[in-house]
């Protein structure tokens, strides 16, 4: 699932293209009785909701909030759109794209389209002025990238799960906004941190140390344009390089590259998601 940095990533890209523009058509190929009454575009009678009052706005700017993208229009209303486990936007893509669900036909001939093979991508609209407390972000707890969001905030959101394992507490969305699987894999391995370990446990310099690891790390992966290990591709169809850099994500049975370090790396089912570690320099906090 693209995660804080390929969601950066896609904004980005959405703003560099299609900002300004005006949606003078929108078609989509999502249809499900699943989602019969829900005000998502899956259901026909939604979608025709969504496209009356899409047509004719223009394109202020995007922005993003935890994995969600904002692409907010002139006409008071906010498209969200979450890309959940296979989805990302493309920028005019080619003839032969595909799982192309949705397409937006601008004022000057282009198109902003979002492919999704397996139909998981959720996307709604709703009044701008009413989207912090919409059901879709009013409990997402603060964005990590964010410079008021210090050290201190970042302990007491923590300690808010003081019995949870660190992993899995890093990757709830009401905690902090935006980290998953790959880069909570990623921050625990440069901190020396064992994913099974309970939160209330951790010293607080390891603490200090997952603070910094973090807003490195994502940062570090919107640097690369996001990770494509998966089927995550940015506005114009090309891969991010951040899984170029893995130290532990999916690097199990492989030397850990920690200087000095003689471990291998192991991996580990928490809550259903799988945490990949060093055995070896991250240590095991609050567990027997």
């Amino acid at each position: 699932m693209p995660e804080l940095p390929e969601v950066q990533t896609t904004v980005d890209g959405i703003n560099k293209t299609v900002r300004g523009r005006t949606i003078i058509g929108v078609t989509t190929t999502y249809k499900s009785p699943f989602y019969k009454g829900k005000d998502e575009i899956k259901d026909p009678e939604f979608f025709k909701k969504f496209s009356k009052r899409v047509i004719g706005q223009k394109i202020l700017k995007a922005e993003r909030r935890a994995k969600n993208i904002l692409i907010h229009l002139s006409g008071g209303d906010t498209i969200l759109a979450h890309m959940k486990m296979t989805g990302y936007f493309f920028y005019n893509p080619p003839l032969d794209a595909q799982f192309i669900r949705l397409v937006f036909d601008l004022d000057n001939g282009d198109k902003l389209a979002l492919s999704d093979m397996r139909r998981f991508a959720k996307v709604t609209i709703m009044k701008t002025s009413e989207l912090t407390h919409s059901k879709h972000l009013a409990n997402i707890g603060p964005e990590p990238l964010d410079p008021s969001f210090q050290l201190k905030a970042f302990s007491l959101q923590l300690l808010k799960r003081p019995n949870g394992k660190i992993k899995q507490v890093l990757m709830d969305p009401s905690i902090i906004a935006g980290i998953g699987n790959i880069y909570s894999d990623e921050i625990l391995w440069r901190t020396g941190i064992h994913p099974l370990s309970l939160v209330k446990s951790i010293p607080d310099k390891n603490l200090k140390l997952a603070f910094k690891a973090m807003k490195e790390v994502l940062k570090k992966g919107i640097d690369f344009g996001g990770d494509s290990m998966s089927d995550y591709r940015n506005i114009e169809g090309a891969k991010g390089r951040f899984q170029d850099h893995h130290r532990a994500y999916r690097k199990h049975k492989t030397l850990c590259t920690k200087k000095s370090c003689p471990g291998i790396l192991d991996k580990v089912v928490i809550g259903a998601r799988s945490a990949h570690f060093c055995p070896v320099h991250q240590k095991l906090y609050g567990q027997k």
